[in-house]
């Protein structure tokens, strides 16, 4: 009784697929003679059924994998969620090509979309209780473009695998194969398979199957290899050559002989293939920032303008599906010629690190806003090079970076390195350099009347007076420059009490503001948000500012007042090609008057021969040197915990940070520290940062414009004045 029942079942599910087989000749033979299909669907009610399938399939491009490159078009990283790469027909071996169609569907040029012979002999194989397959390359085909599209819909849980296809799942995949086969040539769908089927979790596509497995592209691949990849596809996890050797060996052969079999490879090639070991060569694929070839962190920050700009997707999931599926081509504006010794030269500031000390430099191409290099002394991930791992971003804003949602490091006090900002709203006001001030006073109480149009409350760090954290007053670096001294070289000097009387000089304290603003000066732990001049400690760095915003600001100067939004990536375009998007150059001329920023950079080049950053020496104690114009400040916080140089020629601005970049600059003082092997009793911004900048530049500053600065206005710089005598 069972055992009738059981064949009773078997013969049903027999005479139904031949019924569908049926239906599916007559289907065929329906699309080339009508007639003869009304004729049959006078007799057979069902065909009905048929004729709601659908009959065109929207061939969409398969999920490839996006690119992030560099400006000279080398790769920074890729991102996908399937590694694919689509490559023409004509750029796979005939190899691959030939031994697909043997093993899977040898009599692929000669049906049309189905095989009813094949169907016929699956179907007396499968009664034998051998089963085989019947699905064409073609059938195939449709099967994957389906899913792939149940993917792409945020769906794949709802992928129909081939074990569990219906009856209908398998006649919509036969009227879609013949309908295709009308719209394609045969090598149209060979190409459009080799590029879609699944290989191996790492590898989706034959270039990049041929990668993954023999670390070759698909035009390359010998006759051996294109036999075990072709058999691969049957059963990417029963024939996977890295887990089960012995299966994939047996598949390659099975597929070699059906070659032989079929006309595609002579006696001796079969004989040779089949003698050939493995010889796998597994590459596997490496993708994000983390794993990004160069400049991990600018990739992150290249990442998140993308993710956040509306114009890849109206939500942030369809950003980030166009992203990992749509085979973007992100070109970026980073310059390897500068990041490789960028990277080098922060790797070797701070060497080993013990103490965690960070290292970056950023730059950045003034009058066009073009950051061509982004480096720090960290990696993203254990095991890369350097003790020191983190996903911060020491260089952008705290909202500028992706780091596993972690973003930004938020930006550093950089001290002394924002005095530019009051001298550009002093020579904004048609002030000279050469104006002597009283840099003797050092105290400012909270109603002392500073001159302001605003309406803003100019607010001290104390109750009482404007000190440095617990002082009772302001303080110098040195004891000996509490007294009156030209404008010029209160700045190049770094004097604080001579910034604090140059700001009490002025006709509006609130042009400092105006200033920072024009200058782009965005507070590092904001979402855009300007720094606040109006909190006096302000005028001595005690905000937090991003590199990035530093060495931007500074290639004001650099441009004569042109100020430039930075950007980071200068085309998107998608796998066809065409390009979908990319920042614009956004600049305003004229940000700061001309003349002033011509008077700033005339201040700032004395900072290099004789003010703060003379100090700038090698081990040896020799001064560095650029030997080209060259204009800067340096800055140090109060704990010498923070330290920069921010300087620039005519066309590189840079940033050079070093610092306790992650902590509180109270806990991580920088005093009696060991550097590098280095004793430092105390760091100032001329004593590592500084050398650190001066390397950089030497390096590369012959790839831009390093020519001479324009002269300032003598308006602006005033009448010689007699030496000042100075206290020590």
């Amino acid at each position: 009784m069972g055992f009738a029942s059981s064949a009773a079942r078997g013969l049903g599910k027999l005479l139904a697929f031949l019924i569908v087989s049926a239906v599916c000749g007559v289907l065929a033979a329906g699309l080339m003679a009508p007639a003869a299909a009304v004729t049959w669907a006078a007799a057979n009610g069902s065909v009905q059924f048929f004729d709601s399938l659908p009959s065109q399939l929207t061939v969409a491009p398969p999920d490839q994998v996006t690119k992030i490159l560099a400006a000279d078009g080398s790769q920074i990283a890729t991102l996908f969620d399937e590694n694919r790469t689509s490559v023409p027909l004509d750029q796979m071996s005939p190899n691959i090509r030939n031994a697909i169609v043997a093993v899977e569907d040898y009599r692929f040029y000669e049906h049309g979309g189905i095989d009813t012979t094949g169907i016929v002999r699956a179907l007396v194989a499968d009664f034998r209780g051998d089963r085989q397959g019947a699905s064409t390359l073609t059938q195939q085909y449709v099967s994957n473009v389906l899913k792939e599209d149940v993917i792409a819909q945020g769906a794949g849980s709802d992928v129909v695998l081939n074990g569990q296809k219906t009856i209908g799942d398998k006649l919509r995949e036969m009227k879609l194969a013949i309908a295709l086969e009308q719209r394609y040539t045969k090598d149209q769908i060979l190409q459009g398979y080799l590029n879609i089927v699944f290989f191996n979790t790492n590898a989706y596509g034959i270039e990049a199957a041929s990668e993954y497995f023999f670390s070759v592209h698909a035009k390359d691949l010998t006759l051996p290899q294109a036999a075990l990849l072709a058999g691969l596809v049957n059963g990417p996890s029963v024939y996977d050559p890295s887990v089960y050797p012995g299966n994939a060996v047996s598949r390659r052969n099975l597929v070699l002989d059906a070659m032989l079999e079929h006309g595609y490879i002579n006696q001796k090639q079969h004989d040779d293939a089949v003698k050939t070991p493995l010889q796998l060569k597994i590459n596997p694929p490496k993708q994000g920032c983390p794993y990004a070839s160069q400049a991990q962190y600018f990739c992150d920050y290249v990442l998140h303008e993308v993710l956040n700009d509306p114009a890849y997707g109206s939500t942030a999931a369809d950003r980030l599906q166009k992203v990992m599926r749509s085979g973007l081509t992100i070109a970026t504006t980073l310059d390897p010629r500068l990041q490789g010794p960028a990277q080098a030269q922060v790797d070797a500031t701070a060497g080993a690190n013990p103490d965690k000390w960070g290292t970056s430099l950023v730059t950045v191409q003034p009058g066009t806003g073009r950051i061509l290099a982004m480096a720090q002394n960290t990696r993203m991930l254990p095991g890369q090079g350097l003790n020191f791992v983190t996903s911060y971003n020491f260089n952008v804003d705290k909202a500028d970076a992706r780091g596993n949602d972690l973003g930004g490091a938020g930006g550093m006090q950089p001290g002394s390195a924002m005095k530019p900002i009051t001298l550009t709203a002093w020579l904004t006001e048609g002030k000279t350099t050469n104006t002597i001030v009283d840099a003797s006073r050092r105290v400012y109480p909270l109603n002392y009347p500073w001159r302001d149009t605003c309406g803003k409350v100019i607010g001290a760090y104390d109750d009482a007076t404007v000190g440095l954290g617990t002082a009772p007053d302001l303080q110098n670096d040195e004891p000996g420059w509490y007294e009156p001294m030209t404008v010029r070289e209160g700045v190049y000097q770094s004097i604080n009490t001579a910034l604090f009387a140059t700001a009490a000089g002025l006709n509006d304290f609130c042009d400092i503001q105006r200033a920072a603003n024009a200058l782009g000066m965005e507070d590092g732990g904001g979402k855009g948000a300007m720094i606040d001049m109006s909190t006096l400690g302000d005028l001595l760095g005690g905000m937090n500012v991003a590199p990035l915003t530093m060495a931007n600001a500074y290639a004001t100067f650099a441009s004569n007042g042109t100020y430039c939004v930075p950007i980071s990536i200068t085309s998107v375009t998608d796998s066809q090609g065409k390009k979908i998007g990319g920042q614009a150059q956004t600049c305003r001329p004229n940000s700061i008057r001309p003349d002033v920023a011509k008077a700033v950079t005339s201040v700032l080049q004395d900072v290099l021969t004789k003010g703060s950053g003379y100090n700038i020496k090698d081990n040896a104690g020799q001064t560095i040197t650029l030997g080209v114009p060259d204009a800067a400040k340096t800055g140090t916080d109060q704990y010498n915990s923070e330290t920069w140089l921010v300087g620039y020629t005519r066309g590189l601005s840079t940033a050079s940070y070093f610092g306790e970049a992650l902590g509180n600059p109270a806990d991580h003082l920088g005093r009696n520290v060991v550097v590098n092997g280095r004793f430092w009793p105390v760091i100032d911004g001329a004593y590592i940062a500084g050398p650190q900048w001066a390397y950089y530049m030497q390096k590369v500053l012959g790839l831009f414009d390093h020519g001479p600065f324009d002269p300032p206005p003598p308006s602006l710089i005033g009448p010689p004045v007699p030496p000042v005598p100075q206290g020590g």
